[in-house]
């Protein structure tokens, strides 16, 4: 018997956001200056911010430790640029990790002169602690077009494009035909994020681009994509350590 899980619906216009001069960002989590005591995070994941970045701006060399980070970009390009050696340009499609593990320095700007970039950046936590910083990243874009679910990043056995240092954690992603429709996994943790287009999600109904789900225990329902079809990302958490300011 399939049991129902608990569902919390977040819509767009209901996350904090910041907003400056070059930056429109929302995000699913407290973050920086915003604090909300009832939504530090869910399972594993700590971030999910929604960022949309003005031409020739972005977010200059700053430090990291301790996190599994991973950007998903949706339109225009970043450029990665870290304190080990790393530098390059993050595009849709392209599966990109980095563990700040002990301790790294990193930039994400926009180089294009005239388009906006908008992509998704996610934090969670590792399974160790002061592991060596690394970076990893590849082109996923083939396989998202076959349809269905994609692994993008995976702690675990799954043949996902990119690995995390992290066994209780799963990022999938689908680009979904209308109408298509796919399950969400049967996790203890699952967070739902429709980065474009809409869906109908069994037992809740209707989301739209921005829109999150959090799903605690319980079997996956399933997941239909409207009449444009839809863009998802969803992360597969087990039920391990909770973050210490949670």
């Amino acid at each position: 018997m399939r049991e129902t899980p608990i569902i919390d619906i977040r819509r767009r216009d209901e996350r904090l956001s910041t907003d400056t001069h070059w930056l429109r960002s929302l995000h699913s989590f407290s973050f920086a200056r915003h604090y909300d005591r009832e939504s530090t995070h869910h399972g594993l994941l700590v971030v999910s911010n929604d960022d949309i970045v003005k031409p020739g701006f972005g977010f200059e060399t700053h430090p990291h430790r301790d996190m599994e980070i991973v950007t998903w970009v949706l339109e225009g390009e970043i450029e990665h640029t870290d304190t080990v050696g790393n530098k390059g340009i993050i595009y849709p499609g392209l599966a990109q990790r980095m563990s700040a593990g002990s301790g790294i320095r990193h930039s994400e700007m926009n180089p294009s002169a005239s388009k906006e970039a908008h992509f998704v950046q996610m934090w969670v936590l590792p399974d160790e602690e002061s592991i060596a910083p690394s970076y990893e990243q590849l082109d996923i874009n083939s396989e998202l077009e076959k349809g269905g679910l994609v692994p993008v990043a995976s702690g675990r056995d799954e043949h996902a494009a990119i690995r995390l240092r992290q066994k209780g954690a799963v990022l999938w992603a689908g680009r979904l035909a209308p109408g298509e429709t796919v399950n969400t996994p049967d996790a203890a943790y699952v967070h739902m994020f429709i980065a474009k287009g809409g869906v109908n999600l069994e037992g809740a109904g209707q989301l739209a681009a921005g829109d999150a789900v959090r799903l605690t225990g319980g079997s996956g329902p399933a997941v239909k994509a409207g009449p444009e079809g839809a863009e998802i990302l969803i992360w597969e958490m087990a039920e391990l350590r909770t973050p210490a300011w949670g």
